[in-house]
């Protein structure tokens, strides 16, 4: 699938591409906080040793900054894109549209969903523009 990005995307991929030798995928800008796609196991080397790496890229950008690790299956991607919360399955159903259905622990509902729905609705956004996932439930 092809990603339509901005300039203003494009130009942050390549600043953090440069600060950390890591090419995203993707990039979300959303205000003051930008969400950058990671290859899959890359995710190391985009977050540094105790976070320095990210932190430095934060700096320079000035904005905040969260990543996502890429993965292989569009299970796979929901899960990662919800991280830090616990997620015990996730299941694609292709009823009429493409839901991803997501069990959560009760205690990490709140990391899943995020402030003001700010995690769920990235997370959306991503599965959407990747995996053609039309909405994420949290069950």
């Amino acid at each position: 699938m092809r990603i339509e990005l901005s300039d203003e995307a494009r130009r942050y991929i390549g600043r953090f591409d440069e600060l950390t030798g890591v090419a995203p995928a993707d990039c979300l800008v959303e205000g003051d906080r930008l969400v950058f796609l990671v290859p899959a196991g890359e995710m190391a080397a985009a977050i540094g040793q105790a976070g320095e790496t990210v932190e430095s890229v934060e700096r320079d950008l000035g904005k905040s900054v969260d990543l996502v690790e890429d993965a292989d299956t569009a299970e796979a991607f929901v899960a990662s894109a919800l991280a830090p919360a616990a997620v015990n399955a996730v299941t694609v159903s292709e009823q009429n549209d493409r839901v991803a259905y997501v069990e959560v622990p009760e205690p990490d509902r709140g990391v899943a969903i995020g402030a003001n729905g700010r995690n769920i609705e990235t997370a959306r956004t991503l599965a959407a523009r990747h995996y053609d996932i039309d909405d994420i439930q949290l069950s």
